[in-house]
C-alpha cells in the first residue's frame, strides 16, 4: 500500500509536471512562423512559384529573408537558405527531419512503401543504409569494380577520338549520359548500353524520365480537391513508366535467379571465392534468401533499390562532369591550368586514371567550385516529424523543409564574388578546409548526416577521372544556337538550367571534339 505522504507527493509532482507542460504548450502556442508572403485563398502562394523552383524561393527569401513560410495549396513549406539554419535543421533537429515527403509520382514509381531513397527514418531505412554503406556501395566493391570504370572511360574516350579525327559533332550530354549509365549498369546489372544492348538502351531511356517525373510540379499534389483528378496526365505517366520499368526489371531478374539456379546446381556457391566479381543484383539477392536476415527482402524492395540508385547515379554524374567542362569552356585559364596539372601528373605518358586522384588536387577545386555553383540536387527536402522550434520560430509538424542549396553556393555573404568561377577559393586560405562530405554546411552537395547520399564515395572516385580525361585529350569546338562556332575565351556557352528532379542545363552540349594529343596508345580497348 502507498502512504499518504507518498501519495500527496506523486500528486504534487504530476501537478507541477502538467505547469510546466501547460507553459510550455502556451509558450510554443505565441511562437509565429515565419515571414511569409501574403496568400491567396485555396492556392496560398502556388502563384508565386516558377518552373525551377530553388530559384523561385531564392527570390522570395531574398525578399523576405533566410528562413520564410510557404503554403502551397494544403502543404506548408519552410526554406532555409543560411549555413547556420542549415545546421539547426539537418543537424541539431536532424531526428526530427529525417524523413521525406513522398509526393504521388514518387510513391508510384518507387513501389510505394518498398523504396529506399524515400523512406522514413525506421528499420527498414536504416537496414538498407547499412547494407549500402558496408556491401553495394563499400570500399571494397568499388575497388573491385574498378576495372570496369576504366574499359568504359576507355572506350568513351576511343569515341571521342574518332569524331575528332572525322571532325564530326558530339552530343556530349548524352555521351556522358551512356557513360555513367554503363558504369553503374554494369556494377548493377552486368549490362551495358550499346548497339545491341537492348535493356540497357531501355534502362537509359526510363531514368531519364524518372528524374524527370519526379522533378517536375504536380498541382494535384499541392490541392486536395484536384488529389482524384489527374489535371495534367502525372499518374498516366507515371503508372506507364512503372509498368515499362518493372517488366524490364522483372525480366532482369528471372534470367538471373535461372542463372544462380544453374550454378548451384552445378556445386558453386555464392561465397565461393573472389574469382567472380558479385554485381549489386547478386548481393541483393543473396541478402533477400537469408532467412535470419533482419529485414526481408521482397522482389519489390530490390526493384526499388535499383531504381533508386540506377537514377542517382547516372543522371548527378554526368550533369556534374557537362557542368564542369562547360565552366571550364567558359574560363579557358582555368582549363590550362587544369589541363598543366594532368599533363604534369600523367607526363603525356598514359591516360589519367583513379589512382592519380590525391594528386590532382586543383581538379578537385573545379568539382567543388562546379558543386558549389551547380549543385546536382539543387535542395535537400525534408518533412518534420514533429514541432520544432528554428530561430525561435514555430516549424509546425508535417512541413516539408527545404534547405536551399543552390541559393547559399550564390549568396555574396557566404561566398566573395559567387557569381564568379574560382576553382582556387578552395585552395587557399579559410576555403581550404571545406569539404563535400556533409559537414561544412555552405556546401552539401551530397547531403548531411543520416540521410548523407551513400553513392559519394563511388562519385569523388569517377568525376576527377572523368573530368581529368576529358581535358587531358581534348579542346571544344562549341556549337551556339543558331550553330555558330563559339570562340573559346570570347563567346560563353548559356549555363541557363532546366527543371526536374536534378538541375541539368537547359541545353544539350554539342560540338567537336578537337584532340590535345594522340591517346589512342594509352587507351586498354
Amino acid at each position: 500500500m502507498i502512504d499518504h505522504q507518498t501519495l500527496l507527493l506523486i500528486v504534487l509532482v504530476a501537478i507541477l509536471l502538467k505547469l510546466l507542460f501547460d507553459r510550455r504548450n502556451k509558450e510554443k502556442s505565441y511562437l509565429k512562423h515565419p515571414p511569409s508572403p501574403p496568400t491567396l485563398p485555396i492556392i496560398g502562394h502556388l502563384h508565386l512559384l516558377k518552373p525551377l523552383l530553388h530559384q523561385a524561393f531564392r527570390d522570395l527569401s531574398l525578399q523576405y529573408g533566410p528562413l520564410i513560410y510557404l503554403k502551397l495549396g494544403s502543404t506548408q513549406f519552410v526554406v532555409a537558405s543560411t549555413p547556420p539554419l542549415a545546421k539547426e535543421f539537418l543537424k541539431t533537429n536532424e531526428l526530427t527531419y529525417s524523413s521525406r515527403k513522398v509526393n504521388m509520382a514518387i510513391d508510384m514509381v518507387t513501389y510505394h512503401n518498398a523504396t529506399f531513397a524515400f523512406a522514413p527514418y525506421d528499420t527498414y531505412w536504416k537496414f538498407m543504409k547499412k547494407l549500402s554503406t558496408t556491401q553495394l556501395l563499400g570500399n571494397k566493391t568499388i575497388e573491385k569494380f574498378t576495372p570496369i570504370r576504366t574499359k568504359e572511360l576507355h572506350e568513351f574516350i576511343q569515341i571521342l577520338v574518332r569524331k575528332s579525327k572525322a571532325q564530326e559533332s558530339v552530343n556530349l550530354t548524352e555521351a556522358l549520359l551512356r557513360l555513367s549509365n554503363n558504369i553503374i549498369s554494369q556494377m548493377m546489372l552486368s549490362i551495358k548500353s550499346s548497339g545491341t544492348a537492348k535493356q540497357a538502351e531501355e534502362i537509359k531511356g526510363l531514368i531519364r524520365e524518372v528524374t524527370r517525373i519526379l522533378g517536375e510540379f504536380n498541382v494535384s499534389d499541392f490541392l486536395v480537391f484536384f488529389r482524384k483528378l489527374d489535371l495534367q496526365g502525372f499518374e498516366k505517366r507515371a503508372r506507364d513508366i512503372h509498368r515499362r520499368y518493372d517488366a524490364l526489371l522483372e525480366s532482369v531478374i528471372f534470367d538471373r535467379k535461372e542463372k544462380r539456379r544453374k550454378s548451384k546446381g552445378e556445386g558453386c556457391d555464392d561465397n565461393d571465392g573472389d574469382e567472380k566479381i558479385k554485381d549489386f543484383l547478386d548481393i541483393l539477392l543473396y541478402v533477400s534468401e537469408q532467412k535470419e536476415s533482419e529485414i526481408k527482402l521482397t522482389k519489390n524492395h530490390v526493384k526499388s533499390l535499383i531504381l533508386d540508385y540506377l537514377t542517382a547515379a547516372t543522371d548527378t554524374t554526368a550533369i556534374s562532369v557537362e557542368w564542369a567542362i562547360a565552366e571550364l569552356f567558359n574560363n579557358p585559364k582555368v582549363l590550362k591550368k587544369a589541363q598543366e596539372e594532368v599533363d604534369k601528373v600523367t607526363k603525356k605518358e598514359r591516360l589519367v586514371c583513379e589512382a592519380d586522384s590525391p594528386n590532382l588536387p586543383y581538379i578537385h577545386a573545379i568539382i567543388k567550385e562546379t558543386m558549389r555553383l551547380h549543385p546536382p540536387i539543387p535542395m535537400i527536402m525534408r518533412k518534420g516529424i514533429e514541432d520544432c522550434v528554428i530561430n525561435g520560430n514555430m516549424i509546425p509538424k508535417g512541413s516539408v523543409t527545404c534547405v536551399n542549396i543552390w541559393a547559399m553556393g550564390r549568396d555574396p555573404q557566404i561566398w566573395k564574388n559567387p557569381l564568379k568561377f574560382k576553382p582556387k577559393r578552395f585552395l587557399e586560405g579559410e576555403g581550404s578546409t571545406i569539404e563535400i562530405k556533409g559537414q561544412n554546411f555552405e556546401m552539401l552537395p551530397f547531403g548531411t548526416g543520416r540521410r548523407g547520399c551513400p553513392g559519394m564515395p563511388l562519385a569523388m572516385r569517377e568525376l576527377p577521372t572523368i573530368i581529368g580525361a576529358l581535358i587531358q585529350c581534348f579542346e571544344w569546338k562549341i556549337f551556339g544556337f543558331k550553330g555558330e562556332i563559339l570562340d573559346c575565351g570570347k563567346s560563353k556557352i548559356n549555363m541557363d538550367e532546366r527543371p526536374g528532379l536534378t538541375v541539368p542545363r537547359a541545353n544539350n552540349f554539342i560540338g567537336v571534339p578537337v584532340a590535345r594529343l594522340n591517346p589512342i596508345p594509352f587507351l586498354l580497348v
